[in-house]
């Protein structure tokens, strides 16, 4: 059964269904989506679809989950410079214009969740790059996105689905 909202709040914790965890969020706090810009570090208030996971096969099963299931490449990245065409999409590195690389060695992109975020059609500087992934041991404040623990993942992932969806909410 899939769950329709997850939730994560400024007081640092996911909730949905009957799990609640804790997690990380933008170092620049929780910001108006329509006042996000790219490079602020804040994670974007609203409600976002989740829209497929990407995963790294070399470390992890592909994910028990109903969204769809991306395997990474040691060449993914996601284009974060606003003046390209591609901005805010999935790209092959090298890359000319700024991207961040999805294939890391600190595990923290072992698991992503893309979120909905500025993504139809992106518009220049409004923030990219929106994901939940895998929270660094200590839960240090992520560039924007949501982040969580390996087995929390795992069970958000087992009780997502098409139309589901995550709200970043104060």
């Amino acid at each position: 059964m899939s769950v329709a909202l997850w939730t994560a709040t400024s007081k640092g914790k996911l909730s949905g269904d009957e799990l609640s965890v804790r997690c990380a969020l933008g170092r620049g706090g929780l910001i108006a989506a329509e006042d996000k810009r790219e490079g602020d570090g804040a994670s974007p208030v609203g409600i976002w679809p989740m829209r497929r996971v990407f995963y790294r096969s070399d470390r992890s099963d592909r994910p028990d989950t109903g969204l769809p299931c991306v395997s990474l490449r040691a060449h993914d990245g996601w284009c974060d410079a606003p003046d390209h065409p591609l901005y805010n999409r999935p790209v092959t590195r090298p890359f000319d214009a700024s991207h961040e690389e999805l294939w890391r060695d600190d595990n923290v992109y072992d698991i992503i969740i893309e979120l909905g975020h500025n993504d139809s059609p992106p518009r220049a500087g409004l923030g990219s790059a929106i994901f939940m992934h895998l929270a660094k041991p200590t839960y240090a404040p992520t560039e924007g996105c949501v982040a969580i623990a390996k087995p929390d993942m795992m069970t958000v992932l087992a009780g997502s689905g098409p139309g589901t969806a995550l709200e970043i909410t104060y």
